[in-house]
């Protein structure tokens, strides 16, 4: 038992955290990430039922109970009878500090209903690893153990870190149960692409333990600044359809929009992320709509923006569309072809119009005087802010990375090159900073007003 829990103890200097190479440094045997205390993630109480299934990933698990535990989270470790063939129950046991349960037929807890009360334990049921066979009887309702019966029973947010090889991964029936956990609002955490126990390489490794403690954090806190807010964002490219075959669209791949989706989660906000078609997986916690044209795009948000506080307008909205799409493919008959254009409903536009509009904060994609032409756009839409960069070849488009130039109505603040997610956190560390001025601006107006009165 020492061995194991020495070889578990074990772990690289440099990890991949969303995205992220963040630096672990050992001092005074408190960990840290890029020289922060892992401690200040607030985990602590936080109630997280491990569900660990049969894979050669699950040697990696008993190190997530150890990270989560760090943060102060209780784990409750729930093993698979394949589960059992990989990694002892003993190793949990010894790393959560609690027994760890294998068995729907455990006579001493289902005198209880044991499996009742773990899905009502759970504030938190994270599956890691999630096995092929695992996603499959998930996904078709199957109850035939204590792990797929205590899903079906608990109310709390299911979380699925898939692990297979990556041809299982590949497969059309692995996709489409994937794509049902989804549609029923279950969070799918990776699977990363890299080397595999088999030799090949592809989609398929479990996430890192420090990747799946992030994403687990998310789904169980609300902190930040934006706690209590409910923030609206757009992201992704529109498509204006031609004829049934044919549209108009761009480059726009939605990354950044989903790492602003991303970051204004962790900053505790709700955040309902209306997308156009992107190959993208949604962030964690995060509730996803998908459009197609700018008139869909309206049409969401305008059913969304109700209620919410910040509205962020990411996405690269097509500015004209065909006036007349075809109602059948369009034949190769003549040389040349014109194409009557029409402009497409402004969307950033019409909610900065709205009457009781939230904090309106627009995006800028420029080839050329970004800062003129982005300072035009902030003034004519009347926006709150607005974030610009420069694209072209090579420059934001299907990019990791982006630098922004932020603009205020008399202020402006320039965010240097860096992966688009540690982007996206420092811009919406100033859209908060920018929302909670404006609110206790507006409050102290308020009170001038009412003393005056």
């Amino acid at each position: 038992m020492a061995g194991v829990l020495a070889e578990i103890a074990l772990f690289q200097p440099v990890v991949c955290v969303a995205g992220e190479c963040r630096r672990i440094i050992h001092c005074n045997r408190v960990n840290r990430i890029n020289g922060e205390p892992l401690t200040e993630a607030r985990m602590q109480g936080k109630r997280i039922l491990l569900g660990v299934t049969g894979g050669i990933a699950a040697y990696k698990s008993p190190d997530l109970v150890r990270r989560l535990r760090e943060l102060g989270a209780e784990v409750q470790v729930v093993m698979t009878a394949a589960a059992r063939e990989f990694v002892t129950a003993a190793t949990f046991q010894a790393v959560s500090g609690r027994p760890v349960r294998t068995d729907l037929w455990d006579a001493a807890a289902e005198a209880a209903m044991g499996h009742i009360e773990l899905a009502r334990w759970a504030e938190l049921v994270l599956i890691a690893p999630a096995s092929a066979d695992f996603l499959a009887r998930l996904a078709t309702g199957q109850a035939d153990d204590l792990l797929t019966t205590l899903c079906l029973a608990t109310e709390s947010p299911i979380a699925v870190a898939p692990a297979m090889n990556r041809v299982m991964w590949a497969n059309a029936a692995t996709r489409a149960n994937v794509e049902t956990l989804q549609q029923r609002g279950i969070q799918v955490f990776g699977p990363a692409e890299g080397e595999q126990a088999c030799g090949e390489v592809g989609a398929g490794r479990m996430l890192e333990p420090l990747e799946l403690v992030d994403r687990a954090r998310f789904l169980t806190t609300r902190e930040g600044p934006l706690r209590g807010r409910r923030v609206l964002i757009t992201a992704g490219p529109t498509r204006e359809r031609i004829d049934p075959v044919r549209f108009i669209s761009n480059r726009s791949s939605g990354k950044m929009g989903f790492a602003v989706a991303q970051a204004a989660r962790e900053a505790g906000a709700e955040v309902v992320l209306v997308c156009g078609p992107v190959s993208l997986a949604t962030p964690a916690g995060i509730r996803r709509i998908d459009v197609e044209s700018a008139a869909d795009m309206l049409n969401a948000v305008m059913g969304e923006v109700c209620g919410a506080d910040i509205f962020i307008s990411t996405a690269a909205v097509a500015d004209y569309r065909p006036a007349a799409p075809a109602e059948q493919k369009i034949k190769k008959t003549t040389e040349h072809m014109d194409l009557s254009m029409e402009r497409t409903p402004d969307v950033l536009a019409t909610v900065a119009a709205l009457p009781h509009r939230p904090f309106v904060v627009g995006f800028a994609a420029e080839t050329e005087s970004v800062e003129q032409h982005a300072r035009g756009k902030l003034m004519k839409k009347n926006l709150d802010m607005i974030a610009a960069n420069e694209v072209g070849h090579d420059k934001a488009f299907d990019c990791e990375d982006n630098a922004l130039i932020v603009l205020w109505r008399n202020a402006r603040r320039e965010l240097s090159r860096a992966p688009k997610v540690t982007l996206a956190r420092q811009l919406v560390a100033l859209i908060a900073e920018s929302y909670a001025a404006g609110k206790s601006g507006l409050a102290q107006r308020g009170s001038a007003g009412s003393a005056l009165a």
